[in-house]
């Protein structure tokens, strides 16, 4: 055997024991008389000592090793004179008989620590390498962790586990596909599933009644700190349940992870939130209720002061900072770019300074009395001390721009400790949103979601104001999984297709099979599906869910340690029936 014990195992009781390690070299320090050895496994590190009497075969490969050899020891466990209550194995040290050189290696291009003095992408280039740091190890450990948790709750359940295709049809409807050329069918192509969502449906009119699947999904879409082109689910469906059954379900599924994982538990049912609550006050469907600081509608009482800004709004919304009327001039202006960044939009910011002394300093003191800054601070519950920050515009743009001037102030607040949690259920989603560019409805979930069965007859007169039977579970402001009741009557479904600007022939070609499938009686069923990826980052503290996949892609959608995407082979091409032709400039 390479080893007897690993890096990370070896205790005070083991004191006396000969032993066999192997693993890599994270240090060498040589005192002359005496050298101390590092070597590191995934389980931990053990010090190993080349005493002052130890033969000269051992001095000398000792002498030679270098970070990252990869070395196996033999020697004696015994007693440190000096323990380390900074490692698990800090109380004893392993004295050497042998020593032998496995493999050597080059010199590592960042240093193999937490700390590591590697940037972003020399480390994504040499993944293999930065997934030894500890760093890394914990994170894909706490992956490995709740994926096994996961499959026994479910399992318990009586849920089972069944793959579906990775080769199936494009789709015209959410984010772009990636598709994969057919050699046997010149000039048609697979798509691989942005989703499981047709073939669990099946599953359910197959009678599987309890399916789920980690499955891997893919989707050509741009990149952000929470999203990876490959990316992996919880997909969950079930048959003969309504809302409540899901969520009652998925929300036991989620209190067990938190238990078992972190710790935490949770009193009480999750809340729910309706969308246009979460949206009039948080700015967003997902919105993290760690901290207040919701918003307020000032419309009515800031317009007809002869200020444009406000006067021209369709919406005139605040929120209140608390403890904040100290803030300068730098401060307030910092602010001001913020909101005026071009991913929020916001033309410029308002703020009402709430002073000790019982007056309102602000920015629009012109144009509004001192009653009038007092009675905005009393619709907003402001107090002495605090700062009325406002934006005002188009009201749903407006919206968004305060929900992330909210999530900022937050954060500058200290508001939003990643270790704490605050789950809640979003509910009564818009089934439909109107795209003025095409002049059409898409469906903001999927063509398959169910509308609340009381708003079915406004899918013919006033399509936009039907809720769907849908809900998303948030936590921190992270949208964790998502699902719905699926359509399973053939007219309702249909009705959802001419909605949406199918055709008869359209809906048949894209989606005949599932409705052919309805026709041989199809339960009512529905389903969730969680963001596997985001739930163990948000479990790990993290904001970004890179470290939480073994090997990532970067934000340009590239893998660097393989060079991946690459040109193929021209030979490869002409065997595929499909010829290259130069992209425009702006795509180089």
């Amino acid at each position: 055997m390479y080893r007897t014990y690993t890096c990370g195992e070896l205790r005070i009781q083991n004191a006396g024991q000969s032993v066999t390690l192997a693993g890599w070299v994270q240090k060498v320090r040589n005192l002359g008389a005496m050298t101390f050895i590092d070597i590191r496994d995934r389980y931990g590190i053990t010090q190993l000592v080349v005493a002052e009497g130890a033969g000269g075969a051992i001095r000398e490969t000792a002498a030679r090793l270098g970070r990252e050899f990869v070395i196996q020891a033999t020697g004696k466990v015994i007693e440190r004179a000096s323990k380390n209550p900074r490692m698990e194995t800090g109380d004893i040290e392993v004295e050497l008989t042998e020593l032998r050189v496995l493999n050597q290696s080059a010199t590592p291009p960042f240093t193999i620590e937490d700390n590591s003095d590697g940037g972003d992408e020399i480390r994504m280039k040499y993944r293999y390498l930065d997934l030894r740091r500890n760093p890394l190890k914990t994170a894909l450990m706490l992956r490995h962790r709740m994926a096994i948790e996961i499959r026994n709750f479910l399992s318990e359940k009586g849920f089972l586990e069944i793959e579906t295709p990775y080769l199936i049809r494009s789709t015209p409807e959410g984010a772009r596909d990636f598709v994969v050329p057919s050699r046997m069918n010149p000039g048609q192509f697979y798509a691989l599933p942005q989703s499981p969502q047709t073939f669990k449906q099946l599953l359910m009119v197959a009678g599987y009644d309890r399916y789920f699947q980690i499955v891997r999904c893919f989707r050509d879409e741009d990149l952000r700190a929470d999203r990876q082109p490959e990316f992996t689910q919880i997909d969950c469906e079930m048959a003969f349940v309504e809302q409540d059954d899901v969520l009652a379900t998925f929300e036991e599924l989620a209190r067990k992870m938190f238990d078992s994982v972190l710790g935490v538990k949770f009193e009480g049912a999750f809340p729910r939130m309706p969308y246009a609550e979460a949206m009039e006050k948080y700015g967003s469907d997902k919105p993290d209720i760690r901290f207040g600081m919701t918003f307020n509608d000032l419309t009515r009482q800031a317009q007809g002061h002869n200020f444009v800004v406000f006067d021209s709004a369709e919406y005139v919304g605040a929120i209140v900072a608390p403890g904040c009327a100290g803030y300068t001039r730098k401060q307030l202006d910092e602010l001001t770019e913020f909101v005026k960044r071009p991913q929020i939009g916001a033309k410029g910011l308002v703020y009402v300074r709430c002073e000790e002394g019982g007056g309102f300093k602000s920015s629009v003191d012109k144009f509004y009395s001192q009653d009038d800054l007092s009675s905005w601070a009393e619709a907003c519950g402001a107090r002495a001390g605090d700062l009325i920050l406002i934006l005002a515009g188009d009201k749903r743009r407006t919206l968004t721009a305060l929900g992330e001037l909210r999530l900022e102030m937050g954060s500058r607040l200290g508001l939003r400790d990643p270790q704490q949690f605050a789950p809640l259920w979003v509910v009564d989603f818009p089934l439909l949103e109107w795209d003025e560019e095409s002049q059409r409805f898409f469906a903001m979930h999927h063509p398959f979601t169910s509308p609340k069965p009381e708003d079915i007859p406004l899918m013919d007169s006033d399509p936009g104001k039907v809720r769907a039977n849908a809900y998303d579970f948030v936590v921190n402001g992270v949208e964790v999984g998502g699902g719905s009741i699926r359509i399973h009557d053939s007219e309702l479904q249909q009705k959802m297709f001419r909605t949406l600007g199918f055709t008869p022939e359209q809906a048949e070609a894209q989606f005949g099979f599932l409705m052919n499938a309805f026709r041989f009686g199809a339960p009512p069923h529905g389903g969730i599906a969680f963001g596997f990826d985001r739930w163990c980052a948000l479990f790990g503290g993290a904001d970004s869910i890179r470290d939480y996949i073994a090997f990532p892609k970067n934000n340009s959608g590239r893998d660097v340690m393989i060079d991946a995407p690459a040109p193929i082979d021209p030979a490869q091409l002409e065997e595929l029936s499909i010829a290259l032709r130069e992209a425009p400039a702006e795509k180089k």
